[in-house]
């Protein structure tokens, strides 16, 4: 029964393959990894060990993004909000995230942006997250863009962009009166965590919560959202599959 349970989940998953529109493929999927403490409690099992087996899922899953075509993938790791959980907890996640951008960072495949307020982290684990980003830096032109996202909040974010905004225009000697008759969108979009980097296509969340939390405020005003009961441990290929298939079925008017 197990092998013919394998054979079967084999060919769905190539059937999805088959289905897949791929002109329509999203090129940044950002992905809300979201219930490895329910997944946790389900298991009988310590919150820890929930974190740990989330963490085992990203190279997989980077790997399906990496064979379907997407060309950048964030992973929202560490809100600001969990930083305020015990602080046992915490440093326990804390060493699991950066064991994972370690690994990420020295794989090869991918090219690692932090994307977050690392300044809100304890200092010894927000100095070894930048040393794996400075690792990367030369990772081949194909490789998989990978923000991981950790210490972050969108609010915090947007907070963060105006307030260097008026620092840099300070030191240009503007007040306060001409950079608000000057300030546009693209200003603001320049002083986020990610600069320069093209807006989501795609944001998905995990264990069936469906609201955003804060991920990616600015620049998900246009994305496709999709949310998945499954969580995120237990987030299979199909389930990515699906995803892409479902995007690829919509109509994006992108406010228009």
């Amino acid at each position: 029964m197990v092998a013919a349970g394998n054979l079967l989940y084999e060919l769905y998953e190539r059937r999805l393959v088959r289905e897949l529109d791929r002109e329509r493929v999203p090129q940044h999927v950002a992905v809300m990894l979201d219930g490895n403490r329910r997944w946790a409690r389900s298991a009988g099992t310590t919150t820890a060990h929930g974190h740990r087996k989330g963490a085992d899922k990203i190279t997989e899953f980077l790997g399906w993004a990496q064979e379907t075509g997407i060309e950048r993938v964030t992973l929202w790791m560490l809100s600001t909000d969990n930083l305020s959980r015990d602080p046992g907890e915490v440093r326990d996640l804390l060493e699991i995230i950066a064991g994972t951008v370690d690994t990420l960072a020295d794989d090869g495949r991918w090219k690692i942006c932090l994307v977050g307020a690392l300044d809100l982290l304890p200092g010894d684990f927000a100095e070894r997250l930048r040393a794996a980003e400075s690792r990367n830096t030369d990772a081949p032109p194909e490789s998989l863009d990978v923000n991981v996202a950790v210490g972050y909040g969108g609010r915090h974010e947007i907070t963060d962009a105006v307030r260097a905004l008026l620092k840099e225009r300070a030191t240009r000697g503007l007040n306060l009166g001409e950079v608000a008759e000057t300030l546009t969108l693209d200003d603001i979009a320049d002083h986020l965590y990610t600069a320069g980097q093209p807006d989501p296509d795609l944001v998905i969340r995990t264990s069936g919560e469906q609201r955003l939390s804060g991920f990616l405020l600015w620049q998900s005003v246009h994305s496709e959202f999709y949310f998945c009961e499954t969580y995120w441990p237990d987030f299979r290929k199909v389930d990515f599959l699906r995803a892409l298939r479902d995007y690829g079925q919509r109509e994006r008017r992108l406010g228009r």
